[in-house]
């Protein structure tokens, strides 16, 4: 294993006239980072982008559990993965369809390839006040119009743990002789217990990325990409990787990734057996809350609890605020009507009897209230122009700011979005609306951080829009 290669390497009389700077001398310095095992490429430790030898024999053992007929260490995040696939698979003015509720390192390749972006909104669960899965009548509506669609991009599960029809949807494109990328950064541990769906390279999917930091014990920035299938050209997506990672990638985070897999390996039953049975047991009692609800799709990835206050009398960041100054837990993300905790294999019966605790007493001193809360639907606006082309006229013209309430019929010149989960509800090229301008300023009543906005209540508009 790449960890322990290192370690023996750390204990050995080797020394490095090399890089990096530390010259892996933690005697030297006082702080604790893991200086004794940060290498570069040097004889014995293969290389990333040219595997042939530990690290490819890593990425193989990484396919094998994912059951992905080609996989890769990613050191950048899945945001390499995305646009790597995405850049891999299209051309230039390429079309592609996109679930609107994408990570924004979608959008982001949208531009750099300057693509046509179709876009595809997920059901709206009006009664959980949360997106929804993508249909896949849609897609194959959308399909049988629109000709020329280079690639199709989804993410499932969403950061609120919804899971769309891989599956059908991957019959469905390929039925075009489409390839099928699937945003799975959130369902590392998808496939690992009975309890969880399959993941998608199960299920029919040509590219698969998975985040391994956010839901399996890897350090942060670490992720796979997996790729299958003949539809796809393989070897530009990987031409896209190395030119987008690192060429000096970190073998600490490697080594992280490795470790993992291992872990999957050999101990997923003890990872995932305690733990699952704990999470599903505190499910149970928090169905008892009489104010907060603990909500979930039909088809759901039960790690990620949402706690709902759409009923109650108190708002989503005030609950977020309670339970991280009253009783130090930090929330993955405070949405319209609910917050997120995220939990993985690395709970403990201790943090989940806490917020079990901490939820109870909170339920106890709330009230029913009906009136308060909305839930905040995506806007559906359309595209005017291509995001790129905005974008290219805003470096040379600059934008006109406006105020929200003014921005309603002009185009967007800038991205608009609350991080997390990092979704844009505004695009450059996008036509604002009544209901976009209604959703910032939702967001911002209920004092959340609207980011990609260079100006504070102000939104950049194309001059010429």
């Amino acid at each position: 294993m790449l960890y322990e290669k290192l370690k023996m390497y750390q204990k050995s009389d080797y020394y490095g006239f090399h890089m990096p700077g530390h010259k892996r001398n933690i005697e030297k310095f006082s702080v604790e980072l893991p200086y004794g095992i940060d290498i570069t490429e040097i004889e014995g430790f293969d290389d990333l982008h040219h595997a042939t030898g530990i690290l490819k024999l890593a990425e193989e053992r990484a396919a094998r559990l994912y059951q992905a007929e080609e996989s890769h260490f990613l050191v950048n995040g899945s945001t390499v993965g995305i646009l790597s696939a995405i850049l891999g698979l299209t051309e230039r003015g390429d079309k592609i369809l996109v679930a609107r509720n994408c990570h924004k390192s979608v959008y982001h390749a949208i531009y750099m390839n300057e693509l046509e972006p179709i876009y595809i909104y997920p059901e709206y669960e009006k009664n959980l006040q949360i997106n929804g899965e993508i249909k896949c009548e849609k897609i194959k509506s959308i399909l049988e119009k629109e000709n020329d669609i280079k690639a199709v991009v989804i993410v499932s599960p969403t950061y609120d743990g919804v899971v769309s029809d891989v599956e059908t949807i991957s019959n469905i494109v390929h039925e075009y002789n489409i390839p099928l990328i699937v945003d799975e950064a959130h369902g590392a541990h998808f496939g690992f217990d009975h309890r969880f769906p399959k993941n998608a390279n199960e299920k029919g999917a040509d590219i698969v990325i998975h985040s391994v930091h956010k839901t399996l014990p890897a350090m942060t920035q670490t992720a796979l990409i997996h790729l299958n299938g003949n539809i796809i050209n393989r070897e530009s997506v990987r031409n896209y990787l190395h030119m987008l990672q690192s060429s000096s990638p970190s073998y600490v985070l490697m080594a992280s990734i490795d470790y993992c897999m291992e872990m999957l390996e050999n101990h997923k039953d003890i990872l995932f057996g305690k733990y699952v049975e704990e999470l599903v047991a505190l499910r149970q009692s928090l169905k008892e809350l009489k104010h907060l609800e603990i909500i979930r799709t039909e088809h759901f990835d039960i790690s990620k609890i949402i706690i709902s206050v759409k009923d109650t009398n108190i708002t989503s960041t005030q609950l977020s605020e309670i339970l991280l100054k009253k009783y130090q837990l930090q929330m993955e993300m405070t949405a319209g009507t609910y917050v997120l905790a995220m939990t993985t294999v690395g709970d403990t019966v201790e943090g989940f009897l806490r917020l079990k605790e901490a939820l109870f007493e909170i339920d106890e001193g709330l009230q029913l209230d009906r009136r308060n809360l909305e839930g905040l639907e995506l806007p559906q606006l359309s595209l005017v122009c291509k995001s790129a082309e905005v974008l290219r006229a805003a470096q040379k013209e600059g934008l006109s700011y406006v105020k929200w309430e003014n921005a309603e019929g002009k185009v967007a010149g800038e991205y608009a979005y609350v991080y997390p989960p990092g979704i844009p509800f505004v695009v450059p090229g996008e036509r604002i609306t009544k209901e976009a301008v209604q959703y910032l300023k939702k967001y911002e009543e209920m004092q959340f951080t609207i980011e990609g906005i260079a100006v504070e209540k102000h939104i950049g508009v194309w001059k010429n829009g």
